[in-house]
């Protein structure tokens, strides 16, 4: 019998508790963060993706729900999607909307939300930001903000397939991506959109882009 299952259950199953780590397709581990994404928001997080949000706002990848939630608190329309359905249980938990969906799929109320975050790294969700930032330029409205999470200047571009290792399961490949400080002025533009500003908080850094003919 096999011990490989799909990513989406391995997410669901990290959500819920389980001990989780990521493994990279050299065989590197790392842990997979679930604590800190199940806590309160902290100031790194108000600071980068909560306070320039003050207009509807979707959070691509939400997982347990900590940004939309505190979004909802602060009285700013907010929905969280996310593959996972025991992260939207965990966001609704919080009183946020939440809804299982893929961003490749049908989004609810496309081409009128102000703000998309992608924290937490999900600028690399499908292995293709390229993919992911021009898919969000036909969610968000015309004038809308894209606030992604990136890594440190020198990072460059990566691609990766990965998968999540669950109490000793480990779950299908995916692919990822990372993108630098360095990277994200080209990944951008080559979505068709511009980076207007960048913040480092914390030792985390995040890229604000709206579209170029903006």
């Amino acid at each position: 019998m096999s011990l490989t299952f799909d990513a989406v259950s391995a997410y669901d199953e990290a959500f819920a508790g389980k001990v989780t780590h990521v493994v990279d397709h050299v065989g590197r581990t790392q842990p997979f963060e679930v604590g800190q994404w199940s806590s309160a928001p902290d100031w790194v997080d108000r600071e980068l993706f909560i306070e320039p949000c003050d207009a509807a706002t979707i959070d691509i990848g939400c997982g347990p729900g900590r940004l939309v939630a505190e979004l909802a608190a602060r009285q700013i329309p907010a929905m969280g999607i996310d593959v996972s359905s025991e992260a939207i249980r965990q966001t609704r938990v919080r009183g946020a909307l939440a809804l299982r969906r893929d961003v490749f799929g049908v989004v609810p109320g496309q081409g009128r939300w102000a703000y998309a975050l992608l924290a937490d790294g999900n600028l690399g969700i499908g292995g293709d930001p390229v993919r992911l930032l021009t898919r969000l330029r036909d969610v968000l409205n015309p004038s809308g903000t894209v606030i992604a999470e990136v890594a440190a200047a020198g990072t460059g571009f990566v691609h990766e397939h990965r998968r999540l290792r669950v109490e000793g399961r480990l779950s299908a490949t995916f692919e990822w991506a990372v993108v630098g400080l360095d990277a994200i002025g080209d990944v951008a533009a080559r979505a068709g959109l511009r980076v207007v500003g960048t913040r480092s908080v914390g030792g985390r850094h995040a890229a604000s882009m709206v579209r170029s003919s903006a």
